[in-house]
């Protein structure tokens, strides 16, 4: 599941936002017979969703900003609004709006897939809900069935709806989380604020717009609905655990001389296990040099696909993702010539297998300011916010953690006072020892450095460059040193 390139695909931080949707239109006749299938019902289940978010500063980790968005959503059973992650994420303050009406109502997050970027909310005056029928979810739609898209994009208030049809049904990078999953692709016009609504195909919902494409003509995208609903199982019993990863690194047997070195013919297809990552399931079930021939009894080809339905391909991860966190999925494997079948319980997300994490929504950054000097952990948000700049840093958020590092801390900056004079200009430095040790994550390096009874404390880069501070002084300078830069609290919630 990730190939030698995996790691690396999977934190690639090309920030998209919903902002870069495309204008696309569908054809007249096109439009004709899928709004004549439109009736009151549809209309009257579409809400309009307005966020005021916060946006945290991973620079600047004690501020942050608010911002106001608006995007769509649709009623489903249990007086409750599908719409997407993206939508709500960093949400402060929710509100919903029904179709042909003016009065807003304050609406809470009941439970996020930042991974599937999908959400469900809920109004909290349940007559918000009155004379609302739930949209039922319809089959993974077929290539060139028709859709409509229902939602409130910009340019005005009240309900659009854009038609059009399915045109590819495969494997897309989400934007919202970088991870990839199955998408469907359609021609219809999806612009800023479509976000969340539903797509409509014979009265049901098949997909909830996602992203589109700017910088090409009339491809969007939709989470479809057995993403959907693998969401709302998964959320049934009141926790969300999210979409499973089999930590296996692979490579594709495409190749004629790799094929050749493991003496393979030409009806042997398959991938190559090179080995797992850190906390995996597979360590102790699969085996270096095993070749995975089958996921739950599919056959996966050479590149890497299976034929999930006739004629159409797409990543073998699909039936992984049919999956609930502690259920196993079964492969069919060849082994020194012989072949077996191996279960392999799912337990950990692609979070759990990154030294740098996936990007984060609704929490603030981590860090805490000690005489000056400001420390939190690398994260892909920060990343994000630097631009192209940190070449080191996104080395490192290629990297696998391991059991004696399991997170990367970070000297992000020095503000200047005595205690700091001559390393005014040291800033994203990668701190590799405290005191000549190693530390697993940054809160053990919080703690050891707070509450150390020696008189300096020394830290070190792995090229062994030190810096040292003074601990008295420290903790003398620390509430000067933050009214001086009018910063209200000298460390985050979570420490």
């Amino acid at each position: 599941m990730i190939s030698r390139n995996i790691l690396s695909m999977l934190i690639i931080l090309v920030c998209f936002t919903d902002g870069l949707f495309a204008d696309t239109t569908a054809p007249a006749s096109v439009q004709s017979d899928v709004r004549s299938g439109i009736n009151e019902k549809i209309q009257e289940s579409i809400v309009k969703i307005y966020t005021v978010a916060k946006s945290p500063d991973f620079k600047r980790p004690w501020n942050s900003s608010i911002y106001r968005i608006s995007g769509s959503g649709a009623v489903i059973r249990g007086n409750r609004i599908l719409t997407n992650a993206h939508v709500v994420a960093n949400q402060t303050f929710l509100e919903v709006r029904r179709y042909g009406e003016t009065k807003r109502y304050e609406a809470e997050v009941l439970y996020v897939s930042h991974q599937a970027d999908l959400a469900v909310i809920t109004v909290k005056d349940k007559s918000f809900f009155a004379d609302i029928t739930p949209l039922e979810f319809g089959e993974l739609p077929k290539i060139e069935q028709k859709v409509a898209v229902f939602g409130y994009p910009t340019g005005g208030n009240t309900l659009s709806i854009t038609t059009g049809v399915v045109s590819r049904i495969e494997h897309h990078r989400y934007v919202h989380s970088n991870e990839k999953f199955l998408a469907i692709q359609v021609d219809a016009a999806i612009n800023p604020g479509n976000s969340g609504g539903p797509a409509i195909s014979d009265g049901k919902i098949v997909g909830v717009v996602m992203q589109s494409r700017s910088r090409a003509q009339n491809i969007g995208y939709l989470v479809p609905t057995m993403i959907i609903e693998h969401f709302l199982d998964d959320i049934a019993d009141g926790h969300y655990d999210g979409f499973m990863h089999t930590g296996l690194t692979l490579e594709k047997l495409e190749n004629p001389s790799l094929r050749k070195l493991y003496h393979l013919d030409s009806n042997t297809t398959g991938e190559l296990v090179i080995g797992w990552v850190y906390n995996s399931t597979a360590e102790g079930i699969f085996q270096k040099d095993d070749i995975i021939l089958a996921v739950d009894g599919h056959k996966i080809e050479n590149d890497g696909t299976v034929e999930f339905r006739y004629h159409e391909f797409t990543s073998w991860k699909y039936y992984v993702d049919l999956h609930q966190k502690g259920e196993a999925v079964e492969f069919d494997v060849l082994r020194k010539g012989k072949k077996i079948t191996l279960a392999l319980p799912l337990t950990h997300r692609v979070d759990d297998m990154l030294l740098v994490k996936t990007k984060r929504y609704d929490t603030m950054p981590s860090y805490f300011i000690y005489g000056g000097y400001v420390f939190t952990k690398l994260t892909t948000n920060l990343l994000s916010q630097l631009g192209s700049g940190g070449l080191e840093l996104r080395y490192l958020s290629m990297q696998v953690p391991t059991e004696e590092r399991k997170e990367v801390v970070l000297l992000l900056k020095v503000l200047a006072s005595t205690l700091s004079v001559g390393n005014y200009n040291v800033g994203l430095w990668v701190i590799d020892k405290l005191d000549g040790e190693k530390f697993p994550d940054f809160k053990t390096f919080y703690e050891r450095l707070t509450h150390s009874s020696k008189p300096l404390s020394v830290m070190e880069d792995k090229e062994g460059v030190k810096l040292a501070i003074d601990n008295a002084r420290a903790k003398e300078l620390n509430d000067e040193i933050l009214k001086r830069y009018a910063i209200a609290r000298a460390k985050s919630d979570d420490l």
